[in-house]
C-alpha cells in the first residue's frame, strides 16, 4: 500500500465524471465532457470494450463514441440495456446494444427500446458519434456498415425534467431500483423524484433535503429508500414518508452532531447470507482544518437501519463510494486523486494507491464477478475502475492471496504431532 504508479487503462480526451460495467456484457461505459462552454472540448459519452491480458492486467479498446452535444453527463445508471444519463437537470434515457454485420454491407438493428413510453417525458431522436463511425437507427432501420466488426448502436428513447432548481438545474444522481421498475433521480432542488420504469410516469416527487441531494440508494424489494444531503441528514423512506434519520455520531464518542456530514450511501448484499443486507454510508468533515480529521465509514443493518461498525477511513476527503456485487468489497475514491479498496465485514483497508489520479476521483465501479461464459475477473478477488477529473480511466487489481495448499497443511500437522510425541519421549522415558 502506498504511493505507487497504476497505469492507466484508458485516457479521453475529455474530463470523466461516470464509469458504469454492464453486468451482462461487461461492457465499459465512461461519460463526460466541457460542458456547453465554448471551449472546444467535447461532450461524449465513450463504450469500451474490456479484455484480461495475463493474470492481473487488463486492456481496453474504444467501440464507440456517442456524441452528447452541449450537455456533459455528470451521472449515469445502466439497466437491463437501458441508459439513464445526468445532463445539466435532465434525465436523458437511452438504449444501447452491439450491432452484427449482415450480408451486402447492412447491419441490422434488433429492437430498440420501443418499451419506453412518452407519459409526461419528451421525446428524443437518438445521435451517434458525429464521425459516423456507427451513426443510430430507430427500430428495424438498415444502416451501411463499412467494415465487419461488430459496433454499439446508441438510441434516444426518452428525455424527463429531473431538477427544477430555478438558478442552476444539476441532476446529481440517478439510480434504477434493484428490479428496475424505478428510476430515481436527486439533484440540487433537494427532491427526490421517482418514476416508473419503463413507462416513466412520475410515481413520488418530494422534498427530501434542506439543498443538494447528495447520493441515494433503494433495498431490494423496493423496501427502503435512504437519501444523502447537504444538510447533514441520512433519511430513510418508505415510499414518499420520513421513516428515520440515522446518527452516525452517536456510535463514536464525544462526537458533536454537523461537525461531519454525510456524503454517500450505499447497499450491498451479505456473502453467503441471501436474506442480510447491509448499509453503508460515508461521512467526511462539514470544514476543513489545517490538521485535517479522518473521514468516516459506517456500515448499518440494512432491515433495521442500527448501525453495526464505524471506522475512520483516512484525512483525505472521500468523493466516491462502490460496493462489489457480492458485498465483500468496498471502494473509495478521494478528492486528492487516491483510490481504496475496503473489507466491507471489517472495514479494513485492502488497497490503497496515493493521488494514482492528478484530481478529484468522480466515480467508481467494481467489475461483475462473474459474466455468462467469460471469466473477467482473472485470478483476482476484485478489481475495480476508478475515473477522475484527469481524462483518465484505471483498473485496480487485488491479486488472489495466495494459500497453502491442503496436502502441505496436513503433512506439516502431522509433522508437528511426531515432533511432540518424540520430545514427551525425550522428557518422560517410557511415555508411550
Amino acid at each position: 500500500m502506498g504511493k505507487r504508479r497504476v497505469p492507466d487503462l484508458y485516457r479521453a480526451p475529455f474530463p470523466l465524471y461516470a464509469i458504469k460495467v454492464d453486468p451482462k456484457t461487461g461492457l465499459v461505459i465512461t461519460a463526460g465532457g466541457g460542458g456547453a462552454s465554448k471551449t472546444g472540448i467535447k461532450n461524449a459519452m465513450h463504450f469500451l470494450d474490456l479484455q484480461l491480458v495475463g493474470e492481473h492486467q487488463y486492456s481496453a479498446s474504444l467501440l464507440h463514441s456517442h456524441d452528447t452535444d452541449t450537455r456533459a453527463t455528470m451521472n449515469l445508471a445502466v439497466g437491463d440495456g437501458v441508459i439513464a444519463a445526468g445532463q445539466d437537470g435532465t434525465c436523458s434515457l437511452m438504449r444501447f446494444q452491439h450491432c452484427t454485420q449482415k450480408e451486402g454491407g447492412k447491419t441490422a438493428v434488433k429492437g430498440v427500446g420501443n418499451s419506453v413510453q412518452q407519459g409526461s417525458a419528451r421525446r428524443r431522436a437518438g445521435k451517434g458519434d458525429k464521425g459516423g463511425q456507427d451513426g443510430v437507427a430507430a427500430s428495424g432501420d438498415m444502416l451501411d456498415m463499412k467494415d465487419e466488426t461488430a459496433h454499439i448502436s446508441v438510441t434516444g428513447l426518452a428525455e424527463v425534467q429531473s431538477d427544477l432548481n430555478l438558478q442552476d438545474p444539476l441532476q446529481k444522481v440517478v439510480r434504477f431500483s434493484p428490479d428496475l421498475s424505478l428510476l430515481l433521480t436527486g439533484g440540487t432542488d433537494g427532491h427526490i423524484r421517482v418514476w416508473e420504469f419503463p413507462s416513466l410516469k412520475k410515481k413520488f416527487d418530494f422534498k427530501a433535503h434542506e439543498g443538494e441531494i447528495e447520493d441515494l440508494d433503494m433495498s431490494s424489494g423496493n423496501k427502503h429508500l435512504v437519501t444523502v444531503g447537504r444538510d447533514f441528514a441520512c433519511s430513510v423512506w418508505s415510499g414518499n414518508q420520513l421513516a428515520m434519520g440515522l446518527k452516525w455520531h452517536e456510535t463514536v464518542p464525544q462526537m458533536t452532531e454537523k461537525t461531519y456530514r454525510y456524503m454517500a450511501c450505499r447497499f450491498g448484499k451479505v456473502e453467503d447470507q441471501k436474506e442480510a443486507l447491509r448499509l453503508y454510508t460515508v461521512q467526511i468533515p462539514h470544514k476543513r482544518d489545517r490538521r485535517p480529521p479522518p473521514c468516516y465509514l459506517t456500515k448499518w443493518d440494512g432491515k433495521s437501519f442500527l448501525p453495526m461498525l464505524t471506522a475512520p477511513c483516512g484525512t483525505e476527503v472521500v468523493s466516491s463510494l462502490a460496493v462489489s456485487e457480492s458485498g465483500t468489497f468496498l471502494g473509495l475514491g478521494t478528492v486528492t486523486g487516491s483510490v481504496a479498496i475496503y473489507i466491507a465485514f471489517s472495514l479494513q483497508k485492502l488497497y490503497y494507491v496515493q493521488e494514482c489520479h492528478g484530481i478529484v476521483v468522480t466515480d467508481l465501479a467494481f467489475l461483475p464477478d462473474s459474466l455468462k461464459g467469460r471469466n473477467i475477473r482473472g485470478n483476482n478477488e476484485t478489481a475495480m475502475l476508478s475515473v477522475a477529473v484527469d481524462s483518465r480511466c484505471q483498473v485496480h487489481v487485488v491479486p488472489n492471496r495466495r494459500s497453502f495448499p491442503v496436502w502441505l497443511v496436513l503433512f506439516l500437522c502431522g509433522l508437528m504431532v511426531v515432533g511432540a510425541i518424540l520430545l514427551l519421549q525425550n522428557l518422560f522415558p517410557g511415555f508411550v
